[in-house]
């Protein structure tokens, strides 16, 4: 039997059907849990967006690659009166990740795909990367639910917090202030 089909799904789908050669997305956000893990509640798969990490080897290529963008537009135009889209781009050091994030990244087999080969953050850095806006309530729904997931424990996750890499923002460090004793206080009620 098949998942049913969510947006993120539906949206990289459909990226690869513009696509004419490979191309390698690291997602995050919503999309990340949709398709990089099981049992996900049905409101994660009703994202209305796909994020993505661009590793810093790859940002000059990246950027060069016309034929990527033009297929994302693609995507953008063709979902516009669903108000689906793929948006928003970082680079490695405008998300929250652990120094050494990039030796853990998880593939995503989700959907399958010709063109797009798909990865994920780990976990520990995925929950990093959902307290950049501090307090936020769905984004604590869903470090509670990678928590559960994963059966991640606070010692676990302790050396990620101390050695997470910030963007030089200060409106970040205070969300990641702010959130710290939250998800601290997730691990402890969730874990193990």
């Amino acid at each position: 039997m098949t998942e049913p089909e969510n947006n993120p799904s539906k949206l990289l789908r459909t990226l690869d059907e513009f696509l004419d050669h490979p191309v390698s997305l690291v997602l995050y956000g919503r999309a990340s849990l949709a398709l990089g893990f099981d049992r996900v509640p049905g409101e994660i798969g009703a994202t209305k967006d796909v994020d993505v990490i661009v590793r810093e080897i790859e940002l000059a290529a990246f950027e060069d690659d016309e034929g990527f963008w033009a297929a994302r537009d693609a995507v953008n135009d063709r979902y516009e009166g669903e108000g689906l889209y793929i948006t928003h781009i970082f680079t490695e050091h405008q998300v929250f990740l652990r120094p050494d994030w990039e030796a853990h990244i998880v593939p995503v087999v989700r959907p399958e795909t010709r063109w797009l080969k798909l990865f994920r953050p780990h976990t520990f850095d995925l929950i990093l990367t959902k307290m950049m806006r501090g307090d936020d309530e769905l984004d604590l729904e869903d470090i509670a639910f990678m928590v559960r997931h994963d059966g991640i424990t606070r010692e676990e996750m302790e050396p990620a917090f101390a050695n997470v890499r910030m963007p030089d923002v200060v409106e970040l460090h205070d969300a990641f202030a702010r959130a710290l004793p939250l998800v601290r206080g997730i691990l402890e009620r969730h874990s193990g």
